[in-house]
């Protein structure tokens, strides 16, 4: 007897089935013309922009210590990484010399007062005369000039401390011969510190003298805050950045001059900023879209952008609150499109 195979005849049916069903699907959308998206309600939200920067932590003041005059040093009076009162002696160079300038114009003044106290009174019952008098006087006057000067030069042998602060390293020993290209050392102002650091041009009107920032140090745990103190008058020409001082507010002071520090800078900020998904931006040659829900009708609207973040964007305009804007099937979206929202947001 003879087989009859019915699995070619029930695939054929099968394929048959889906082809009427799909025609009958496309030819029920395009029946109702219809276009299936999903949408959102723009609402106002606050918005804030932060950028982050690399800073460095600076000393409050940092001095290098230098000789006005050459000389022999005879005296080094400060320890190494020591913490030193303002006006400490630091170096004493050899002063023997104007030592003895000094005495010498010492006895001289003594010797000139007295003459002119003689002849103070000589002047009085018309000893002398006024001329001579004033010879005598002009003659005490110059000698305490030239004592104030040599006085002036001796001090200049000792060199103090401008602040107090603490010492760095010297780079000079005992009986070495200074003169003013020589760096005896440095000291800093260690209990309050600066923190240094600059920003892109573009950001530079929103930087205010006492504006709060806040940066962090790897190694330290917290985040450590700071007072924006100045910036600098120009913007630099290579790098198109603007330098900041900013003042660190750290009381334990356990914060090392040096140290590499990433600031954050929270600037623009906006109660009532509008704030769309980035994927409902519609890129042309040279305007921005968006696609607005209007009575089953969509508008495309031209807006401008502001600050972008990984997945939402800011409309500076062109955009309303309480408008429903398009965020799925934008490509599918035409001007003639009748839209049917199937979410919204």
């Amino acid at each position: 007897m003879k087989k009859i195979c019915f699995a070619p005849l029930i695939i054929l049916f099968f394929f048959a089935c889906k082809e009427k069903k799909d025609v009958k699907t496309t030819t029920d959308a395009s029946k109702s013309g219809e276009l299936s998206v999903e949408a959102m309600i723009i609402n106002p939200s606050a918005l804030a922009e932060g950028i982050e920067v690399a800073g460095n932590i600076l000393p409050f003041e940092l001095t290098e210590i230098r000789s006005e005059i050459s000389g022999r040093m005879t005296k080094i009076n400060f320890t190494e990484g020591a913490p030193v009162v303002e006006n400490t002696l630091l170096v004493k160079l050899f002063d023997g010399e104007l030592q003895a300038q000094l005495k010498k114009l010492e006895v001289q003044l003594k010797i000139a007062e007295k003459t002119e106290e003689r002849e103070r009174e000589l002047l009085k019952i018309s000893g002398i005369s006024q001329q001579d008098y004033d010879l005598s006087l002009l003659q005490v006057n110059n000698i305490k000039a030239d004592i104030e000067l040599i006085k002036v030069s001796i001090s200049k042998t000792e060199i103090r401390a401008p602040y107090s602060g603490r010492m760095g390293l010297r780079n000079v020993s005992p009986g070495a011969y200074l003169t003013p290209a020589n760096i005896i050392s440095t000291i800093s102002q260690v209990n309050k510190k600066k923190i240094s650091f600059s920003v892109p041009e573009k950001y530079s009107s929103e930087i205010k003298t006492g504006m709060p920032i806040a940066f962090t140090i790897e190694g330290k745990e917290g985040v450590f805050n700071a007072t924006i103190l100045a910036a600098e008058s120009v913007i630099e020409a290579d790098t198109r950045n603007l330098k900041i001082l900013a003042t660190v507010n750290d009381g334990s002071n356990t914060l090392v001059p040096g140290t590499f520090a990433k600031v954050e800078l929270t600037l623009s900020k906006k109660a009532d900023a509008i704030i769309i998904p980035t994927q409902c931006i519609i890129p042309t040659a040279r305007t921005k879209h968006v696609i607005v829900y209007r009575s089953g009708k969509p508008e495309f609207v031209n807006v401008t952008t502001g600050i972008r973040a990984s997945e939402n964007i800011q409309i500076t305009s062109g955009l309303q609150p309480g408008d429903t804007i398009v965020t799925t099937g934008l490509l599918f979206v035409r001007k003639d499109s009748k839209l049917k929202l199937s979410k919204v947001q």
